[in-house]
This record gives structure tokens, sequence and C-alpha cells, in this order.
């Protein structure tokens, strides 16, 4: 079965994000902090990851990959108070697994909550974790055996991975994740997705995908909604959350102002520039899991850059609005959250 898609209607236009070119104040690598192998340390690490594991069995156990109320279950949890969210750095390192060490591997930087909202649910776990000190990294490993949602519809997943045959196949084989973990901390510092040898089938598809990509990050279905559905929080916030709805609109506000203030770059999932450390703001999910450090760096000027890599200074004005788009976009995602914590228990 090969992944759907659907037709594009002129509304993408609007749609369509200008990433702004992030500098190191806003891409920033997660600092591995480097260790020396201690069985009392393993012994904790394999004991907690284990309860991990058995958690994600338990909450997004191994199912039809194709099964949305499974996936949508699963994403609830997750996103919520799991041992998986209370288990991740404030910053997290995602990516395939290729062979190489970290510090050469090209990955991208997240938010607990986009991580744990977005792509952790794309997994279904078996309930077993296996910790081990890898000797090249010097960092605990620890590996959970996993299967992958190939069959859930487009907007399911955060942005359409078949932009790459190559990426969508090593997703489609994947036999696990694998987390390097803080040994200070004990929290997972990189996770990475471990594939397997792609059978011929999924190799197929894969280029088919890939081959009918049409370039768009953001598209709108048939019934006239934002895909991919699952970046603007929906199924994640209570439906009666009554910020929600506005924060689409906002953020679609503050994408105009990125492209007025000229901040187009190449910080999007294809990563043309290669860069090693990819900051990704093309959705709502993925720009609410920055903004706060995208603030930070447009406010101190080190943002955006020209094509050299150099700070290039907006106009007050320019500098002005983008802010206060910026500013009002994560004023709604904390009214957002704030209304989730205070119903809770409800």
């Amino acid at each position: 079965m090969i992944v759907r898609f659907l037709r594009v209607s002129a509304l993408t236009v609007l749609l369509i994000v200008p990433i702004l070119s992030v500098s190191h104040a806003a891409s920033r690598d997660v600092d591995l902090v480097r260790t020396s192998a201690s069985p009392a340390v393993q012994q904790r690490l394999q004991a907690r990851y284990a309860a991990l594991a058995a958690e994600l069995a338990q909450r997004c156990p191994m199912s039809n990959p194709g099964d949305q109320q499974a996936f949508d279950r699963c994403r609830q949890a997750l996103f919520g108070a799991s041992v998986l969210r209370s288990s991740l750095s404030p910053i997290i390192l995602w990516g395939r697994a290729r062979g190489a060490a970290l510090t050469e591997t090209p990955l991208t930087q997240f938010a607990p909550d986009v991580y744990a909202g977005l792509y952790a649910p794309l997994f279904m776990f078996a309930g077993t974790a296996t910790v081990t000190f890898d000797e090249d990294e010097q960092l605990y490993k620890a590996v959970l055996p996993v299967g992958f949602r190939n069959r859930l519809p487009p907007g399911q997943f955060p942005y359409p991975f078949w932009h790459d045959k190559t990426k969508w196949s090593s997703y489609q084989a994947t036999v696990a994740l694998q987390f390097f973990i803080d040994p200070d901390s004990d929290l997972i510092k990189v996770a990475q997705f471990v594939p397997g040898a792609p059978s011929p089938t999924v190799l197929a598809e894969a280029m088919e995908a890939a081959a009918s990509f049409d370039g768009h990050w953001l598209w709108t279905d048939g019934n006239g909604r934002t895909q991919p559905q699952v970046t603007l929080f929906d199924g994640l916030y209570r439906a009666d959350n009554p910020h929600v709805a506005e924060i689409e609109s906002r953020y679609r506000a503050l994408a105009l102002e990125m492209r007025e203030a000229e901040c187009d770059s190449c910080h999007v999932p294809g990563n043309p520039q290669k860069l090693k450390r990819l900051v990704l703001l093309q959705t709502p999910a993925h720009a609410a899991g920055e903004i706060r450090r995208i603030l930070e760096s447009v406010r101190n000027g080190d943002m955006p850059q020209d094509d050299t890599g150099i700070e290039k200074p907006l106009p007050p004005a320019v500098k002005q609005r983008l802010l206060a788009r910026a500013e009002a976009f994560e004023a709604i995602l904390t009214a957002a959250r704030d209304w989730e914590n205070r119903h809770a228990a409800e």
C-alpha cells in the first residue's frame, strides 16, 4: 500500500512557510558529556529504560500500522505526563542512525513537546530495552525494538517523509530506536531510528512516493483543512480548549512576517545546505518548539543571516513587526498550554 497524496489548492500559497536562517543562538549542538563505563550506572539506566519501554508498549503497542485510533491514543499519552516526556532533555536531537559518530551525523533539533507529540508516536513498541555502554561514543545507549506506522494518512506525519526515497524507506524499515543518555541526568539527549534492510516492496513504494512529492511541506486537503493536521496540535489538546483555533491564524501571520523580513533560508526538512544541526519552523508545531530561542536570536540581532552566514540586521520596522507576530504566537501557545493544565483533572 502506497501513501496517498491529496490535491493541493491555491490556498497552499499562503501556507508555504519561509524559514528564518537560524544562527547558532537558536541552533545549538547538544552537549554530550562523555563518561566511563560503570556497572552501577548501567544497572540504574537499565531499570529506568526498561520501565520506559514497558510504558511505551502499553500505550503504543505493536498493532496494525494504519490503525488511526491506536496512533491517536499513543500521541495523547506520550504528549501528556508520560515517562517518555519526563525522560527527554530540554533540547533533543533526532535523526537516522548512519553508523557514523554523532558529531558527524546530521540531526534535527526538537523541543520535548515536538518529539513526544509528533515523532515518537509514529513507532509501535515491543516493550523491551537493552542498555549498553557505547565504547565509540563513550555514552550509555538504550535500544528499544519498534515497528513504524507506515500506513497512516499523509496528514499524520509531521512532514512528508517521502520527499526523499532513502529517508522514507529507512523509516519504513526501522527495527529499533536508540537513545543516547546524559549520564548526569539520565535524560535522553539524542534519539535515532535504526533501519534494517528494506524489502524490495518498501523500496519500490518509497521511490514512487518520492516521485509524487510536489515540494510543499504544508498543503490544503480537499476539505479545506491544513495538512499535516498533526502539526496543528490536532488531537493533542482538548476539543473544548478555546485557544487552539487561534494557533493556526497567528502562525500564518508570523509566517507572512517572516517572508516580509526576507528570512527565507534552507531550514526545511529537505536540508539543502546539508546542515548537521537543523532547526525546523515550517509548521505551527515545529515553530512552537523553537519560538523562545528564535525570539531571543532576533532581539539580539543574531538572525537572520546572509548567504555567507553573517548576521544581517533587519530594518527596525520589519524587526518590530516580526517580533510582535512571534510574541503573539508564543502568547497563544502559552494560553493553550495553561488552559490544558488548569483542566487536566476534569
